[in-house]
């Protein structure tokens, strides 16, 4: 996997919006943010376009995402915000000068489509991690937004997190790929599929009915996703669902139990997803994780 180059003081960074519309007051707090990080920071020409519940139009929001993709000053490309509409730009993009000086590409939820492309069709890692929305709105920085900056000026980051109930131990060392759970479905048996094989594979969600979880999770499972995993981390499953008759289950014993007959090591309650210690996971790198009765420890 090719592995961006790292930021340094004075880069350039794009912020554009490629699923729901976004108001500049949104992302105010984050763009200073990035420029007390010393970053350049240049908006997408039609970020604040808005058509129905999109940040304009397809044809607006390929424009300026592809615009960043070609702009050899940009450094790093983060998404504004996720909700839903990712997934219509893909076959609209050209990767082909991105290719040629790869950068970041910063985003979660909704950008999981994005990131698997990367991942599957072109072989870069990009940022599962905070946007611009969820920055704290008094401008200080939290452990999401510092692990962000780690990541993009080529620091490690080193997670340590309480052991989980059902958490399944285990010591491994391997890619990481994954993101939302619902996108992953979203795009299954396209050509922007994803291959678990000897991966980590980390999954999140959100405001999702529990046998909706139930559903994809046994989807990946049937579709051969879980059986040869190096390890599953699962990050927040926040403002789950339920009907009038209740399913039974959290959205994690979901989870054990459809992996239950794996050997690998589990980790559950990991920080990220939508939640407000959204860690950065830099997908499509090689990661350590220990799970064990003390805690897990995630190195990346």
């Amino acid at each position: 996997m090719i592995a961006p180059k790292s930021l340094k003081i004075g880069d350039k960074i794009g912020i554009v919006a490629p699923a729901r519309k976004i108001e500049m007051h949104e992302i105010e707090a984050a763009i200073s943010v990035f420029e007390s990080w010393e970053l350049n920071v240049e908006l997408g020409k039609n970020i604040l376009a808005q058509d129905s519940q999109f940040a304009g139009t397809d044809e607006q929001r390929v424009e300026d995402l592809q615009s960043m993709l070609d702009n050899r000053e940009i450094k790093a490309i983060v998404c504004a915000r996720g909700g839903y509409g990712t997934i219509r730009l893909l076959p609209k993009l050209d990767f082909t000068t991105f290719l040629k000086s790869p950068k970041w590409i910063v985003g979660y939820s909704d950008v999981t489509a994005l990131h698997a492309h990367l991942n599957q069709n072109l072989g870069v890692q990009s940022l599962h991690a905070i946007m611009p929305l969820n920055f704290p709105k008094d401008k200080s920085e939290n452990q999401a937004t510092i692990s962000l900056k780690k990541a993009l000026f080529g620091e490690q980051n080193l997670y340590e997190i309480d052991n989980h109930k059902l958490n399944r131990q285990g010591r491994v060392v391997g890619e990481i790929i994954g993101g939302n759970l619902s996108v992953l479905y979203s795009i299954a048996g396209t050509r922007y599929d994803i291959n678990t094989n000897e991966r980590i594979l980390v999954l999140e969600d959100l405001d999702e009915y529990l046998y909706h979880i139930d559903r994809m999770m046994m989807n990946l499972k049937l579709g051969g996703k879980l059986e040869n995993l190096k390890a599953l981390i699962i990050g927040g499953m926040s403002d789950m669902n339920d009907n009038t008759v209740p399913f039974g289950k959290t959205a994690y014993e979901i989870i054990s139990d459809v992996v239950n007959e794996y050997q690998y090591p589990v980790c559950f309650n990991f920080p990220t997803g939508h939640i407000e210690n959204n860690y950065t996971v830099k997908l499509g790198s090689k990661i350590v994780l220990d799970c064990s009765e003390k805690g897990v420890k995630f190195i990346n």
